[in-house]
């Protein structure tokens, strides 16, 4: 138990330490972590899924897809990326209709495309995207962590008992409070403006439980406890960064869509945070 113990906190340390490195470099950097995340992601997806068991040809062009949208990502063209995601997943959909695979590749084709996009659109290469970024992490890992403690101090009614019975309203609740607290620091120091910012943390803290809930539901669905083994003493990506994935595409979405009804050319969070 100690070793396994000292194993998770060996492994914690330098998957913090490479993270936040690569959020303070931002640019190339990040880009290449993002990548490398939603690549893994739908490793991790199709290996529980079995979304591609079935049709080689979908193996192989889903793979395919998936390397062309990290690498528009990664040579700075996110536009281009979320233009390939899109046909991606038309092609699969088109697919899945004609009974050659199942429903869950091009949902699994969004789960890791989306990902990888959204996280190089809210960092960015700017003080703001770093800004944005750690508003994020600061959201999600406050999320996590006080969910964690405060649904086993205090106990109570199950939140969704048929798919993490674990998880509790008291967990829940006392997670996204944190993360408005936690949040609201972040943007003070920022000199931002602390009532938007933490409105902005309650919304994206339910984005990150919902994350939470939902890999509890593919797992339980399939019968696995963990994502895949990558990560010593973790499990798998997924397992780290359920929540971090529908934070941040909450954001980016969320945020891609004030910026359009304002007129905004910023991106993602960053242009929320601008505003703050």
């Amino acid at each position: 138990m100690q070793e396994e113990l000292k194993l998770r906190i060996i492994s914690g340390i330098v998957l913090a330490v490479v993270v936040l490195s690569a959020t303070w470099l931002g640019g190339i950097p990040f880009r290449l972590l993002s990548a490398l995340i939603a690549l893994l992601i739908y490793y991790e997806w199709t290996s529980i899924t079995g979304a591609d068991d079935h049709s080689p040809m979908m193996r192989m062009a889903g793979w395919a897809g998936q390397i062309l949208v990290a690498v528009a990502v990664i040579v700075g063209s996110p536009t281009v990326a979320f233009i390939l995601l899109i046909l991606l997943v038309l092609f699969a959909i088109f697919v899945t209709r004609s009974g050659e695979t199942n429903w869950w590749l091009p949902g699994g084709m969004v789960y890791a495309g989306l990902t990888v996009i959204a996280l190089a659109a809210i960092r960015g290469s700017d003080a703001e995207g770093l800004r944005a970024m750690l508003f994020l992490f600061a959201v999600v890992w406050a999320t996590d962590i006080m969910a964690y403690f405060i649904g086993r101090a205090i106990g109570g009614p199950k939140l969704a008992p048929k798919i993490s019975p674990g998880k509790t309203w008291s967990g829940a609740i006392g997670g996204a409070f944190s993360a408005v607290v936690v949040a609201s620091i972040v943007v003070w120091l920022s000199a931002g403006s602390v009532a938007t910012g933490a409105l902005i943390a309650l919304v994206l803290s339910i984005f990150s439980q919902a994350g939470d809930l939902f890999e509890s539901f593919i797992k339980r669905r399939y019968g696995v406890k963990d994502s895949s083994h990558l990560i010593p003493g973790h499990g798998g990506v997924m397992d780290r960064v359920d929540g971090l994935i529908f934070a941040c595409c909450g954001a980016f979405l969320l945020a891609g869509l004030i910026s359009l009804i304002s007129g905004g050319t910023t991106s993602a969070l960053g242009a929320v945070l601008l505003g703050l």
